[in-house]
């Protein structure tokens, strides 16, 4: 349940995350007053959403006296030019709250003072349907109500975790930050495979998407560990043995894993310099 807001909510871009969540917002309850967005080009689809939903537009920073909270949603590579502008909205104290992806914490009190309070949280894309997975890390100025505020917001877009050593939320980007290319993949492999065993292209598609889905969600409603369920499905000297004793020999599917995941947590950890 979306939390009512003393003042307003600011949300800095309107692209497919920060998309994503006002509408989750706006679904839960939120009144679109309480929503103002930054946003100078926003594509067609945003800009039809923002009018059609009511919601404030690029209004005058100086205007903005009641920033409760405010969400970064911009591309990494776009903070120099973004952050300067913001600076006017730290008059009212709010909580910045960024989904940037390897913006260390010590950016935003560089941008907003030693004694902001900023929450870095790590997201990933399945978030624009409601299914995602972010992990947050609040800085020692955020208070628990300012890091509950927080984990209601993202709960509108799927589930939150939270750890308070920023360090970690490298590993969190190269498990699930970088997770849905690595299910992606497997999908994109089974449909190849399948098509290598004989079946049309089409098939074998649908195949491996129902299938990634299908084991995705029966792991959400199960409460049995990802080990248990896998040993369900597998019979003694079965098919699925067979798969898996090449999946798990050496150099299989659990090293490239590992190997992938600390090769994504270690390009985090340079990206966030």
């Amino acid at each position: 349940m979306i939390p009512t807001l003393q003042g307003r909510l600011v949300l800095v871009g309107a692209g497919k995350m920060g998309g994503a969540m006002a509408r989750g917002w706006l679904e839960q309850g939120m009144a679109a007053s309480k929503i103002a967005i930054l946003d100078p080009a926003p594509s067609e689809e945003s800009l039809e959403f923002i009018s059609s939903s009511g919601l404030t537009h690029n209004p005058e920073i100086a205007s903005v006296d009641d920033a409760e909270v405010v969400v970064v949603a911009v591309k990494p590579q776009a903070m120099d030019a973004v952050l300067p502008g913001l600076t006017g909205l730290a008059k009212s104290k709010p909580v910045f709250l960024s989904v940037a992806a390897g913006t260390p914490i010590a950016r935003f009190e560089t941008a907003f003072g030693t004694d902001a309070a900023v929450i870095r949280a790590m997201p990933n894309t399945p978030a624009a349907v409601g299914y995602g997975m972010t992990v947050i890390c609040p800085n020692a100025n955020t208070s628990s109500t300012q890091v509950e505020l927080a984990t209601v917001l993202l709960q509108a877009v799927g589930a939150v975790a939270r750890v308070y050593e920023e360090g970690l939320l490298d590993a969190v980007t190269g498990v699930s930050g970088s997770g849905p290319a690595y299910v992606f993949l497997l999908a994109e492999a089974m449909a190849k495979a399948g098509v290598a065993a004989g079946l049309p292209e089409e098939l074998a598609t649908q195949l491996a998407r129902t299938t990634v889905h299908g084991a995705g969600e029966l792991m959400r409603h199960s409460p049995l560990a990802a080990s248990t369920l896998r040993e369900n499905v597998t019979s003694p000297g079965g098919t699925t043995a067979a798969a898996l004793e090449v999946l798990r020999a050496d150099g299989g599917m659990e090293d490239l894993l590992r190997e992938a995941i600390a090769a994504a947590t270690a390009r985090s950890r340079e990206l966030a310099g």
